[in-house]
């Protein structure tokens, strides 16, 4: 029996941080061993918000660069960019047909991001759910991994799927396949460094909310120093007043790869004073070998192009196969 089926991916807008690689990107490493992963650069979904065209490509090959640094193997794993492949814009129009206005009015994000960009606010932020149901769907995956934030989206996906599946296939023989949701606990939602109550996040204005992972040093230690925290003396895990101290405990926990008691143990009597230089420390020592590598492979423009197109040639071949039954079951004659 062969692995099962994993699929991932991020938006090429600003720079990756430590959210990303904790709560997405390191988990891809860990199990591409034991999944068949397909990994690649949403860079069709950068565009549901204003964006600067003169930066998306580069940004999509940074961000592809990062996926390597970070341990991705493209031997392994199957990184692609999403533009390649032109069956996830037709998918993605089928199964905008079939979905109902109200499914995708009720999403979360949509209306969240829809006050922000009031009378401006494009189509494509209301669909955009429906073309991540499609660059999932495409590769039939068994498990997608997914944030406690993007359980709603791979629900919308399912019932996507259920719904062309009720509609134009059969239970024996459904067109689409069921992803299930691969969600870890620990580490999946990294908290902005200005407020312990928010998600770390590419959009937020203030730069010092988020630690990149291609910072230098000094300016890691200087975000770290100017993080918000609170006047309590000593730090402790799970206190509910107190988001900033559990999150920055947490990213001391992973980065150092301690256990939660062995960090409670050490840390319990410290003041910020005598954390936060720690703290910076060990970020620091673990980005330094995800910017070393990023440095090598960004200076060697071949070896990234290589790499995404034999990923592009891989991944195409099962999306057009499962493009194919989708218009074969909504009726559509195949070019001879």
């Amino acid at each position: 029996m062969g692995k099962q089926r994993v699929l991932s991916g991020i938006q090429p807008t600003g720079d990756l941080h430590l959210g990303n690689y904790l709560g997405a990107i390191r988990n891809w490493v860990e199990m591409q061993q034991d999944y068949e992963a397909f990994l690649f650069m949403a860079d069709l979904h950068a565009i549901t918000v204003p964006h600067d065209p003169s930066t998306l490509a580069a940004s999509t090959y940074n961000v592809a660069a990062t996926y390597l640094a970070c341990g991705i193997d493209p031997a392994i794993a199957c990184i692609f960019v999403q533009s390649h492949i032109p069956a996830h814009s037709e998918l993605a129009w089928l199964l905008n047909c079939i979905t109902p206005l109200n499914w995708l009015q009720d999403m979360v994000q949509f209306k969240e991001k829809a006050i922000k960009q009031g009378e401006n606010v494009g189509a494509g932020l209301l669909n955009y759910p429906v073309l991540q149901a499609a660059d999932i769907l495409l590769y039939e995956p068994d498990k997608v991994p997914v944030g406690e934030d993007q359980k709603q989206h791979l629900e919308l996906t399912r019932d996507i799927a259920a719904r062309l599946n009720y509609q134009f296939g059969s239970d024996d023989h459904p067109v689409l396949k069921m992803p299930e949701p691969m969600i870890r606990a620990e580490g999946a939602r990294v908290m902005s460094l200005t407020d312990g109550t928010k998600k770390m996040s590419k959009s937020d204005p203030s730069d010092l909310s988020r630690i990149n992972l291609l910072d230098p040093p000094e300016e890691i230690q200087r975000k770290v120093k100017r993080c918000k925290t609170d006047s309590v003396r000593g730090l402790t895990f799970d206190d509910p007043d107190r988001p900033e101290c559990t999150n920055l405990l947490t990213l001391y926990m992973i980065l150092s790869n301690q256990t939660k008691a062995a960090v409670t143990a050490e840390c319990t009597d410290m003041g910020w004073g005598q954390f936060k230089p720690l703290l910076a420390d060990t970020v620091v020592a673990a980005l330094q070998p995800i910017q070393e590598k990023y440095h090598a492979i960004t200076s060697d423009a071949g070896y990234l192009e290589s790499v995404l197109h034999q990923g592009k040639e891989r991944a195409e071949a099962i999306a057009n196969v499962t493009l194919a039954k989708v218009k074969a079951a909504l009726g559509y004659s195949q070019p001879l």
